[in-house]
């Protein structure tokens, strides 16, 4: 019975009881209480999608860890892009060196009050030329030995140009420290380039003689030799030729 006091009805038990029948469980597509987490987050299509990314993606980690061929592989019919084999020759780095050694070359000179626009412009011309007299020299000589080899005209110019790094550290060191310095990394500079040139000369001169079945101790294969040596020897004189009048 209402109190005669009261001036409005309660209805709030009511609209309570109405509102708990309104979200009975499952009326509006939402996991009935009674379900599990672990059902609530399957049903969800984006948790599926990210679940099934994850394991594809576990799967291919699985196959490329258990892949034992980590090697690169090269190409012998076409030259392989220095972006897919680090023993490939670019030009980046001689270009670079060449360039700065010709600046480093007028420091030298200014800081020796010898200076000139013409003076600069004789260094970088007779560098350029003694390159490109290398370079006409190597392939007359791999005509005249008859060396059939995947070496071409670039990659010669980008072997011959790494020697202008140890030139660059060599008169560098000369005017920090005088000639003392210049001749300790200048003749340290040699040596690297020198057994770098036989190293990477020799896979490219030699190893053509062994594919094509010539004797090691054959004639020909004597004057490859004799050839690889001749330039990586020359690396060193240049070196040295180069740079020697610009420390004192």
């Amino acid at each position: 019975m209402a109190d005669p006091h009261q001036l409005f009805d309660d209805t709030s038990s009511a609209q309570s009881r109405g509102y708990g029948a309104q979200r009975a469980p499952g009326s509006l597509g939402y996991p009935s209480a009674s379900a599990s987490p672990q059902a609530a987050f399957l049903a969800d299509p984006v948790s599926n999608m990210a679940m099934a990314y994850g394991s594809s993606l576990a799967a291919q980690g699985k196959e490329l860890v258990d892949k034992n061929d980590w090697e690169v592989q090269y190409q012998q019919d076409t030259p392989v892009a220095p972006r897919f084999d680090v023993n490939a020759p670019d030009l980046y780095i001689p270009a670079m060196a060449f360039i700065t050694y010709i600046l480093v070359a007028g420091l030298a000179l200014g800081t020796q009050d010898r200076f000139s626009p013409d003076l600069l412009g004789l260094q970088a011309s007779s560098a350029l030329a003694w390159l490109t007299l290398e370079v006409l020299a190597i392939l007359l000589s791999l005509y005249l030995v008859t060396v059939n080899t995947d070496l071409t005209t670039i990659d010669l110019v980008a072997f011959l140009g790494y020697k202008y790094v140890g030139m660059i550290g060599g008169v560098l060191m000369g005017l920090l420290f005088g000639k003392i310095g210049y001749y300790l990394v200048l003749g340290w500079c040699c040596a690297s380039i020198f057994v770098f040139m036989i190293r990477t000369l020799r896979l490219k001169i030699l190893a053509e003689a062994a594919a094509e079945g010539v004797p090691v101790r054959g004639a020909r294969n004597q004057l490859r030799m004799y050839l690889t040596m001749a330039v990586a020897a020359a690396q060193p004189l240049l070196m040295y030729w180069l740079t020697f009048h610009l420390v004192r």
